[in-house]
């Protein structure tokens, strides 16, 4: 089964991102995403491409600049993931045949994003927004546009945000904070598993 969750390791090292990676799948939580910011990103990506080949998704995260496509390519990462809507990102990302949740916020965006190709739209932040900026968006968006929210949701809302009929989420914080065990990490992505599988399945 493929969980619309996406797991965020924003500040994850390298030497300590497979085993926090096979924790994660373990749990239930087979897209990982790396953002660019963390410590020698391209290596982490590419040290769960290997290791866990076959098992899941790996992807980067605060993607700015078409050239970090090509870099993501090389460390066989599968899709990017965006804070803005930047539809020369999003191009350049399906171009290369990989996966593209841009961060949107306004409907312009929502529909500048779609158009540009992206595959899901990733609310950011939405707890800015909360489920009901969502909903009345939802009104107007394509039927099946995938939708993800980002940047304030986690288990404890996801009833709230189901009823606003979201499909998926970004956990950064929920999940992981650097210096968090690969033990801790499973413990908290067993928790969001069983709080998304109780209200979007």
């Amino acid at each position: 089964m493929h969980r619309k969750l996406i797991a965020i390791l924003r500040g994850v090292r390298p030497d300590e991102v497979v085993p926090i990676g096979s924790a994660l799948v373990a749990a239930g939580i087979t897209d990982i995403e790396v953002p660019l910011n963390s410590p020698d990103p391209f290596v982490s990506i590419q040290a769960l491409a290997v290791e866990l080949k076959g098992q899941g998704r790996f992807g980067a995260g605060t993607v700015l600049r078409v050239a970090e496509i090509d870099q993501l390519v090389a460390a066989k990462g599968d899709f990017v993931v965006s804070p803005n809507c930047n539809t020369d990102v999003i191009r350049a990302t399906k171009s290369a045949g990989l996966g593209s949740y841009p961060g949107v916020f306004s409907p312009t965006e929502c529909f500048a994003a779609l158009e540009a190709g992206a595959d899901a739209l990733k609310i950011f932040p939405a707890g800015m927004m909360g489920p009901s900026g969502l909903a009345a968006i939802r009104a107007v968006l394509p039927p099946g546009t995938d939708v993800y929210a980002v940047g304030g949701a986690g288990p404890e809302n996801f009833a709230e945000w189901a009823k606003a009929s979201v499909d998926g989420f970004g956990l950064g914080s929920s999940l992981y904070k650097p210096g968090f065990s690969a033990e801790e990490v499973g413990k908290r992505a067993a928790e969001s598993v069983a709080a998304y599988d109780a209200h979007l399945t």
